[in-house]
C-alpha cells in the first residue's frame, strides 16, 4: 500500500514546498513598498537578496526531504515518471503552473546532479505543458485612462490611484513637469490631439533600491509606447523624477546588468506578457529576471536556446579577443550568448581556485548590479552534439579543461557552464570606433568604474578587455575572478623613492599588502592608445587619485546607499526644469 502511495506523497511533498517558497516569495516582496515610504534602502537591497537566496534554499531544504522520503527508490526512474505525473495533475490549474513547474525541475536536478541524465521528458517538465495563457486574472492588472485635451487632470486621476503612506514634496509641480514634458513628446510625434490615446497602467509598483516605478503603455495610432514614472523619496517627501516613453530608456531599467525589481504580481505571465509589450527586443526570459523569478527566466531561457539549435546549423567557435586566464569563452555565432567554462589551470599571476572563481559569480548574482555587471545562468551537466562544436573549440576544451568534459560519439558534455549575454569586448570596439564613439564609450567605461565602486564593488582587473559594449553603448564588466568590496581595499599613494638606488629599482622598494590598490600607476596599464587615454584623463581623471576611493569607502562604512539611476541624468525633471526646481 506504501509503496503505491509514494509517488503521491513525493509530489505532495514537492507541492507543499514549492507553495511554501512562493508564499514567502510574495511576502519579502510585498514589505517593498513598506521599505520605500520608510526610506529603508537597506532593507531594500537585503530583501532583493534574501529572496534571491530564497529559491535554492527550498530547493535545498526539499532535496532533503525527498531524498529522505524516498531512500533506496530515489534513483528509480519509473518512480520519478509517476511523481512527476502526479504533481502535474495538482497544477495543471495553478495560475502559476509554469513557476510550479521550474522548481518541480530544480528539485529533480539537484537530486540527480551526479547522474547523467540530460533533459529526460518523462521525468521533468522539459517542455511547457501550455502557453500559460489560458489563466487570466479576474480583474485588468492595469488601470486604462484616456487622455483629453486636460493632460493634467490625467494624471491627477493616476496619482489619486496609487497610494503611499508618505506625502509628495510637490505634487503640483511634479504634475506640471509631467504634463509639459509629455505634451513635448506627442509634439515630437507628430500627435497634434491627445484626445483617443489610450494609458495602461500596470496596478504593481515596481521596487528596487532608492526608487518605485509606475510601468505602463501608451497607445498611439493602436502602437504601444512605454510610460513609466520614476518616483524617489528624497528629504522633504516623494516626487516623480522623470517620465520615461523611450524604448531604449525603459530597456535599460529592467536590464539583465541590474538587481531584480520587488514587484508584487499575481498571475506572473501576464506581468510578463505586458512588459513584453513595450519592450519586445527582450528574450521573455529576461522579463521573468526582472521580476525576480531568476530560475523560470533560466528555464524560459533553455527552451528558447533548445528551440535556436533546432532550428540553425552553425558550429560553436571560440569567442573573439583576448582568451580570458580563468575562463573558455566560446559562442553560437547565430546566438546572442556567450557559454563561459572555468580552466583546469589558471596561468600566472592569477592565483584564484575554481571555488573562489563560482564564489565570485554568486557574489554578483545577489549583489546590486547597478547595470554594470551582467547576469548569468549557471547550467551544470548540459550536453550538446558533438557535431555543432568547431574541431578548434573541441581541442581547447580537451586542452584547457579536460576534467570539465566529457566526451562520446556523438555528444559533449560539459559539467558546469556559465551562459551570458554577449557584448563586444570594449578593446575590440575601440579599435574600430571614430573619435566621437570612442569618447562615448570610454565616458561609459569610467562611469561603470564609478558606479560599481557606489556599491561598493571593486573591479580588481580593470583592462578593457573585460568589459563589454552592449546594444545601447554601455559599457558593463564581465570578468568577475579578482572582484571584491571596495572597502576591503587599501588606495595607496606610491612613497617617494628615498635614494636613487630605490628610484632606480625594478622591483618595489616598498612594502605591498595582498589589497594594497595604487591608483596613479593606472595610466600606465589600463589604457594603450595615447588619444584615447587622454580622453578618460579629461572625463575621469579622478580615478588615478587615492582621494575618490578613499571619499567612497567613507561614505560606504558609514552606512550610506549611494545614488545612481538607471536612466540618463539629462532626463530628470531637475535637469530638465532647473529655473523651477
Amino acid at each position: 500500500m506504501f509503496q503505491k502511495l509514494m509517488p503521491y506523497e513525493a509530489a505532495h511533498l514537492i507541492l507543499g514546498q514549492y507553495l511554501n517558497y512562493y508564499h514567502q516569495f510574495k511576502r519579502i516582496t510585498k514589505r517593498g513598498k513598506i521599505r520605500f515610504e520608510n526610506k529603508d534602502w537597506y532593507g531594500i537591497q537585503q530583501a532583493a537578496k534574501e529572496r534571491a537566496q530564497l529559491y535554492r534554499e527550498k530547493v535545498g531544504e526539499t532535496t532533503e526531504e525527498i531524498q529522505q522520503f524516498l531512500g533506496k527508490e530515489v534513483d528509480n526512474y519509473n518512480v520519478w515518471r509517476e511523481i512527476k505525473d502526479m504533481y502535474y495533475e495538482d497544477i495543471m490549474n495553478f495560475n502559476t503552473r509554469n513557476i510550479a513547474e521550474t522548481f518541480y525541475n530544480s528539485v529533480f536536478r539537484h537530486i540527480h546532479r551526479n547522474a547523467n541524465i540530460g533533459a529526460d521528458e518523462e521525468l521533468m517538465f522539459v517542455n511547457a505543458t501550455g502557453s500559460y495563457r489560458e489563466y487570466k486574472s479576474t480583474e485588468p492588472i492595469y488601470y486604462t485612462f484616456y487622455l483629453g485635451k486636460n493632460l493634467r487632470s490625467t494624471f491627477d486621476q493616476i496619482f489619486s490611484l496609487y497610494n503611499f503612506d508618505a506625502s509628495f514634496e510637490n505634487l503640483e509641480r511634479d504634475t506640471h513637469y509631467l504634463t509639459t514634458s509629455l505634451s513635448s513628446s506627442l509634439k515630437s510625434l507628430s500627435v497634434s490631439n491627445s484626445a483617443g490615446i489610450r494609458l495602461e497602467i500596470l496596478k504593481s509598483i515596481f521596487f528596487r533600491n532608492k526608487g518605485a516605478y509606475i510601468v505602463g503603455r501608451m497607445y498611439i495610432y493602436n502602437r504601444p509606447y512605454p510610460f513609466v514614472l520614476p518616483i524617489l523619496h528624497g528629504d522633504k517627501g516623494l516626487f516623480v523624477d522623470a517620465l520615461l516613453l523611450r524604448y531604449n530608456d525603459v530597456s535599460s531599467i529592467f536590464s539583465y546588468n541590474r538587481s531584480y525589481f520587488l514587484t508584487d504580481v499575481d498571475i506572473v505571465h501576464e506581468t510578463v506578457d505586458f512588459l513584453y509589450s513595450i519592450m519586445p527586443t527582450k528574450s521573455l526570459g529576461e522579463l521573468y529576471n526582472s521580476i525576480g523569478f531568476e530560475k523560470h527566466g533560466k528555464t524560459v531561457f533553455y527552451r528558447d536556446f533548445v528551440r535556436h539549435l533546432a532550428r540553425t546549423e552553425d558550429k560553436f567557435v571560440i569567442a573573439p579577443g583576448i582568451p580570458g586566464m580563468v575562463m573558455i569563452v566560446f559562442t553560437l555565432p547565430s546566438y546572442n550568448m556567450v557559454f563561459k567554462m572555468i580552466r583546469d589551470r589558471f596561468a600566472p599571476p592569477k592565483n584564484v581556485t575554481e571555488a573562489e572563481v563560482m564564489q565570485k559569480y554568486e557574489l554578483v548574482n545577489v549583489h546590486d548590479r547597478v547595470g554594470r555587471m551582467t547576469d548569468s545562468h549557471m547550467f551544470q551537466n548540459l550536453a550538446f552534439d558533438i557535431q555543432r562544436f568547431s574541431p578548434e573549440l573541441i581541442e581547447e576544451l580537451k586542452k584547457e579543461a579536460p576534467s570539465k568534459i566529457k566526451i562520446t560519439k556523438d555528444t559533449i558534455e560539459i559539467k558546469l557552464l556559465y551562459v551570458e549575454k554577449r557584448m563586444t569586448p570594449l578593446n575590440i570596439y575601440l579599435e574600430n570606433a571614430t573619435l566621437e564613439e570612442a569618447r562615448e564609450v570610454i565616458d561609459e567605461y569610467g562611469k561603470a568604474i564609478k558606479e560599481m565602486a557606489a556599491v561598493n564593488i571593486f573591479p580588481g582587473d580593470m583592462l578593457l578587455k573585460n568589459f563589454g559594449v552592449t546594444r545601447l553603448k554601455r559599457v558593463v564588466f564581465y570578468d568577475y575572478d579578482e572582484i571584491g568590496f571596495l572597502t576591503d581595499y587599501n588606495f595607496r599613494r606610491i612613497p617617494e623613492p628615498r635614494d636613487d638606488d630605490e628610484e632606480m629599482a625594478n622591483e618595489p622598494y616598498f612594502h605591498v599588502g595582498v589589497n594594497d590598490i595604487f591608483p596613479e600607476e593606472f595610466p600606465r596599464f589600463l589604457i594603450g592608445d595615447a588619444k584615447i587615454r587622454e580622453i578618460f584623463h579629461e572625463l575621469h581623471g579622478d580615478l588615478y587619485d587615492t582621494k575618490f576611493w578613499k571619499d567612497t569607502q567613507k561614505k560606504l562604512k558609514q552606512g550610506e546607499i549611494l545614488d545612481t539611476f538607471p536612466y540618463k541624468e539629462s532626463l530628470r525633471f531637475i535637469n530638465l526644469f532647473q529655473s523651477t526646481f
